[in-house]
């Protein structure tokens, strides 16, 4: 016959209410912080799975971040190339206006005026800065001034106008600034200034300055241009002035296309991360209505040990004689 000692029976008591206390401990903790895993032991694979959870959606995040910035870089250059081809589409115009065979040598003059004024602001907007201060058009070099406007254009001698060579040299450089907007895309968010106003063939500083020259010199003169041959040099500078024309909106184009598909890498992101919160969700959030009932479950367990201790400690032989 086995016996069970007084000490033992008092020890195994308290032990099922430790125990007991300790779970209810937990289920009070879960309920108070609406987690279900509070220590990576409650429950090991789910916690690993949790944390690789967590860092593809940090990275996620650190993933709309970077595209927030590339954003904003792209719509700044847009906006100035906006700019930018309103005042070429007006050269244009001008240069049209231009061709007109009754203008006199004065009216010309006006005219190439406008035209200087032109090219002052594309100097100007080819030296656009961002809000943090950085050159828009300077590829890396974004404290380098992309063109120098203090140098002027080497003017040809009539009537050879056309070969002009351009001092409007690009200071920058043709480096591309590469930001990671997504896991699998790396998008270039710069655009540079010899591409921009000297790409296509097409200098358009050299064009605006080669027609300035042209509508100061005179028609018709000693020593000066022929009809024949203005109207050539200007058929040329039209055509030279549509390139570039043509090249801005390219440019403008590629922008345009970056920043839909930066649209769409958004959509795709919160997709993601409603994704990733919903399984962290599944993995970490407790079912109250669940924990609710074993933490009653507990308490009435919890009480019959309690009495049951109570009972069998009050037990003795002495109650008897």
């Amino acid at each position: 016959m086995m016996r069970i000692s007084t000490n033992t029976m008092y020890q195994s008591g308290i032990n099922k209410i430790t125990t007991l206390q300790s779970e209810q401990v937990k289920l009070q903790q879960q309920i108070s912080t609406g987690k279900r895993i509070a220590n990576p032991s409650d429950d090991p694979v789910g916690s690993a799975r949790a944390l690789e959870v967590s860092y593809a959606q940090g990275l996620n995040a650190k993933f709309a971040d970077t595209r927030k910035t590339a954003e904003l870089k792209l719509n700044t250059m847009e906006s100035s190339l906006t700019s930018v081809t309103t005042l070429l589409v007006s050269a244009q115009s001008a240069l049209v206006a231009a061709g007109n065979g009754a203008y006199s040598d004065k009216e010309r003059g006006f005219i190439a005026s406008e035209l200087q004024g032109s090219l002052e602001m594309l100097i100007g907007l080819a030296n656009t800065k961002d809000a943090s201060g950085n050159y828009l058009y300077a590829g890396n070099q974004t404290s380098t001034l992309p063109f120098d406007g203090s140098k002027n254009l080497v003017a040809a001698v009539p009537p050879a106008v056309t070969p002009t060579v351009s001092n409007y040299n690009y200071q920058g450089d043709s480096n591309q600034q590469l930001l990671q907007v997504d896991s699998q895309r790396q998008m270039a968010v710069n655009v540079s200034g010899d591409s921009a106003f000297q790409g296509g063939g097409y200098d358009v500083f050299a064009t605006l300055n080669n027609v300035i020259t042209l509508l100061n010199t005179p028609i018709g003169t000693t020593n000066s241009l022929s009809p024949t041959q203005y109207n050539t040099e200007l058929a040329t500078a039209i055509t030279k002035m549509q390139g570039s024309v043509d090249n801005v909106l390219n440019v403008r184009a590629s922008i345009g296309a970056k920043l839909n598909e930066i649209d769409g890498l958004n959509l795709s992101g919160t997709d993601r991360d409603l994704q990733y919160s919903k399984s962290l969700s599944d993995l970490q959030d407790l079912d109250y209505a669940s924990a609710l009932s074993d933490l009653a479950k507990q308490q009435t367990i919890m009480e019959a040990a309690q009495k049951s201790y109570v009972t069998v400690t009050g037990l003795s032989l002495f109650k008897y004689i």
